[in-house]
């Protein structure tokens, strides 16, 4: 359904991507941001979902700066390798790759980014620093890190409230900081919204994209 494509970053670097695009004109452009385990058959996925509710779909290798064609598997030597590549990223230059994927949709209108797990942090620093105009982030580590930082359009994130690796008490330190801002807690563990790791959680994950869809056609109509 979509296509590996060649982008370029502002600083001149070169990295893959995956397109894919709606059938029919675009609603929208739509920027989708790995997990850990690089632009997988699980991340071509979600972007070939997204595409079948009408967006122009782009999903960045961000970890070709360090290792090119990654592609990981949710076991745990893939988990070791993911957050080892996720340890040495840059994440001025991340975002440089972020930002040049929004590049090549903001012809079919306004653009959105939503990002996974890491993406979801991702996301939100994109969401206060770069030029979107919406943002939907899934349990996103260390965003409470950047907490008191200001989104400069509509941002949305979801967590589940059995997540290991995002306490609770993180997702009040965010809330309480953006008390505006929608921040939505599922009965669910890290990754409910992958059906290939063992924390998928099919109520959630189907809840969580109702909203996401929502939320996505209100912003970036």
């Amino acid at each position: 359904m979509g296509e590996n494509i060649k982008l370029t970053a502002s600083d001149g670097h070169d990295f893959d991507a995956y397109r894919v695009d709606p059938r029919a004109a675009p609603k929208a452009g739509l920027v989708v941001v790995q997990e850990i385990f690089g632009v997988n058959d699980h991340m071509r996925g979600i972007s070939d979902g997204f595409a079948a509710a009408g967006y122009a779909v782009v999903a960045p290798a961000i970890f070709d700066r360090t290792e090119r064609g990654v592609e990981l598997r949710y076991d745990e030597p893939g988990m070791a390798r993911g957050r080892e590549l996720r340890a040495v990223a840059d994440l001025d230059a991340v975002l440089r790759d972020i930002d040049a994927a929004a590049g090549v949709v903001r012809s079919a209108g306004k653009v959105g980014v939503v990002g996974y797990c890491w993406g979801g942090r991702l996301v939100w620093l994109s969401a206060c620093r770069l030029n979107f105009d919406c943002a939907v982030g899934y349990y996103g580590g260390a965003i409470a890190e950047t907490k008191d930082e200001t989104p400069g359009c509509a941002t949305m994130l979801h967590f589940g409230d059995q997540d290991t690796s995002i306490p609770m008490s993180e997702v009040d330190e965010i809330r309480a900081a953006q008390p505006d801002l929608p921040v939505h807690i599922y009965p669910a563990g890290h990754g409910f919204n992958c059906d290939k790791r063992g924390s998928y959680h099919a109520e959630s994950a189907a809840l969580a994209r109702e909203r996401t869809l929502a939320f996505l056609a209100e912003h970036l109509s």
